[in-house]
């Protein structure tokens, strides 16, 4: 039995596992069409919030779900969290005869490079930034209860660490009512249905102990503002700064209190497990973007001409050489494109799949219609890549032979389905898509580990890729290509064309445990299972090798005392790390009391057919029926039936290394990227 103690937190978790699922699915497909349309592209004015003598004009650049604003007072602005290309903030300051009077940044952003640099040159202004943010530029530094005066209005800086260390949010009320506030730039502390993810500080501060600082700041801090504080952040949904955020541009503290998932905890625990699970995986540029936000960005020329075309086109096939990115449409791509190219269409979430896919040191060239290779450099200066470039028009010249996909249809597979003639199908959606529904017995491996992944697969045999859209299908075949890939194709129009032809799907699994076919059904929850001190040492003794031990205490814990063959690991790498959902062996997770373990087992239950079970009463409950006396010095481990000298079972290999010789620990965080 489950201890009552523990069952809200575990009924809560497991519920939200449940329905982040539609959830998530729902929310990708919003921003994934709000991403294709040519105004996504450039940042536009969405909304303005009038206040007593001030208002505010929200920006959304919709490619990267990324909110702006300018704070107006009489004539005078304030810019804050600006993209790199201010365009939009010093056209808006030029039609109303605004003076741009400084630059206000909430963190140090890592999904795009900030544009403060660029507006501090154009509007000979300050930047302010958190003192304890160690910025190596000029700027004002600001701390908790600074005030920035804009005209009639004042902003106080409440710092807000849990996203970074360096957070803050800005409080705007009319000058002389401090006691009515009004609005709260919030950055990427609080989004509408969301928070700030505490993951992408690239191990310089555990994401746990960020998750700490983030329940602190909401119950000490922003909890105590009144309901009716209008909260703007800086992103949307799509971005890849939280997880389920929502399409909505702004909320209410009020709102958000009563609504936000992750507001409802008032645990610390269940807060911190509650953010941890199921974080995307970061880009792998959000690194590079944060420390360049941190030095201080360099001032581009964006009137700049494309550089040369490359002299050796030849060249261009060489995946060696360099990574080329064709930014033309899925059905021109397949056409004909430079061999070992990737599709990355130009309309659609460029610069962040850019970012995904191409190392930040790669040797990038973009190919491409004339007239959208300019766009193209363009945008991608936001996320801090420069590239060369070339026209499909020269590569054709030049006599290259070019690859060619022809797209399938989906009646066409579906027949080759029913008669058992298909190739193999390989789904690239997020795993939560592809749960959500999919267009059969297709395999799940998401684009952002193809690269990794495709060694399941035979090079030799034909491929089928599958998306939502198209457009990250037609990426897939790129990757797999430069991997040896000889025979890959698209579904033309993706799943969703697939539906539109009235063909069936497989839904959720429905509560008998089996796959609904053509109409939406329930999932059945999966519960974890408790194994007693008793049974777990009769497994110890008698078939060792057979299962696997995890012990999700802190190092120093673990160090102390431990079970004979387990092992030390992270609680958000458990949650997270796809390889411990993997295997067929039961995975048995420890703690001190049993509380931690259950919740942990039950997310994972969530996530795959391997039998997770937890120690129930944890180690005190080890303990205390091996009858073994507290104190063991500290290396040493805990008394056991079983020998010390047993080989404990292996640790869970990446699917990416099926291969590895000995069993490393899993590499930390390893979680799934949003799709385009």
């Amino acid at each position: 039995m489950i201890r009552l103690r523990n069952i809200p937190a575990i009924v809560m978790l497991m519920l939200l596992c449940f329905l982040s699922v539609r959830t998530r699915a729902e929310s990708i497909k919003d921003s994934e069409s709000a991403s294709h349309a040519d105004a996504a592209a450039f940042c536009s004015l969405i909304q303005t919030y009038e206040g007593a003598g001030f208002r505010i004009m929200q920006y959304n650049l919709a490619v990267l779900s990324h909110y702006s604003y300018i704070l107006v007072s009489g004539k005078d602005a304030l810019v804050v969290d600006p993209a790199r290309d201010i365009d939009a903030y010093i056209e808006a300051a030029k039609k109303e005869g605004l003076t741009i009077k400084g630059v206000l940044l909430t963190h140090s952003h890592a999904d795009f490079v900030a544009g403060f640099m660029e507006l501090a040159k154009a509007g000979d202004c300050p930047v302010y930034f958190n003192q304890a943010g160690g910025a190596a530029y000029p700027h004002e530094p600001i701390k908790d209860g600074a005030e920035i005066v804009v005209g009639s209005a004042v902003i106080r800086v409440i710092e807000t660490p849990g996203h970074t260390p360096d957070g803050i949010c800005g409080l705007v009320f009319e000058k002389g009512k401090a006691d009515k506030p009004l609005f709260l730039f919030t950055g990427d502390t609080l989004f509408v249905g969301s928070i700030g993810r505490p993951d992408l500080m690239g191990g310089a501060m555990a994401a746990a102990t960020l998750a700490s600082m983030a329940f602190d700041t909401w119950t000490n801090k922003l909890s105590k503002l009144p309901d009716e504080v209008v909260i703007l952040p800086a992103h949307g949904a799509g971005s890849l700064c939280g997880a389920h955020l929502s399409d909505d541009p702004s909320s209410t503290i009020g709102a958000q209190r009563t609504a936000n998932p992750y507001l409802s905890h008032t645990g610390r625990n269940d807060f911190i497990i509650a953010v941890l699970d199921g974080l995307p995986e970061a880009p792998q540029y959000f690194k590079h973007n944060a420390a360049m936000n941190k030095k201080g960005p360099e001032l581009v020329d964006w009137s700049a001409p494309l550089p040369p075309e490359p002299s050796a086109i030849s060249d261009l096939a060489d995946p060696t050489k360099h990574y080329v990115v064709d930014i033309r449409g899925a059905e021109d791509f397949a056409a004909g494109h430079i061999p070992n190219s990737v599709n990355i269409a130009l309309r659609g979430r460029l610069e962040t799949w850019v970012g995904i896919m191409v190392p930040w040191e790669a040797n990038l060239v973009l190919c491409g219609d004339e007239k959208d290779l300019k766009e193209a450099a363009f945008r991608l200066h936001r996320v801090g890549y420069r590239a060369g470039a070339i026209s499909f028009e020269s590569v054709k010249k030049s006599g290259m032979r070019l690859s060619a996909n022809k797209p399938v249809v989906p009646n066409d597979l579906y027949a080759q389905m029913s008669k058992g003639e298909a190739p193999v199908i390989v789904d690239v959606r997020l795993p939560s898509e592809w749960m959500g529904f999919r267009i059969g017995n297709v395999l799940n491996l998401p684009l952002n580990k193809l690269t990794e992944l495709s060694s399941k697969l035979d090079p030799s045999q034909p491929i089928v890729t599958v998306c939502n859209s198209a457009y990250r299908s037609s990426m897939a075949i790129g990757i797999l290509e430069r991997n040896g890939f000889k025979q890959v194709s698209s579904l033309a129009g993706g799943s969703e064309a697939w539906k539109n032809a009235g063909l069936p799907v497989i839904h959720a699994v429905a509560p008998g445990g089996t796959a609904s076919v053509g109409t939406t059904a329930l999932r059945s929850v999966r519960l974890p299972e408790r194994i007693s001190a008793v049974e777990l040492k009769r497994l110890l003794m008698d078939l060792p090798g057979t299962f696997e031990i995890v012990d999700i205490r802190p190092p120093a814990m673990f160090a102390d005392y431990s079970i004979p063959g387990s092992r030390n690991a992270d609680i958000a790498d458990v949650m997270s790390n796809p390889a411990y959902a993997a295997g067929a062996i039961p995975l048995v997770l420890v703690d001190r009391d049993g509380t931690l373990a259950m919740a942990v087992a039950g997310i994972l239950s969530q996530k795959t057919q391997r039998p997770i079970k937890a120690l129930y009463g944890g180690l005190e409950a080890y303990w205390e029926e091996s009858g073994a006396s507290v104190g063991v010095p500290s290396g040493r481990v805990m008394p056991s039936a079983a020998p010390s000298s047993r080989v404990p079972s292996p640790a869970p290999v990446s699917p990416a290394s099926p291969s590895a010789p000995s069993a490393p620990k899993p590499e930390t965080s390893k979680k799934k990227s949003a799709g385009c």
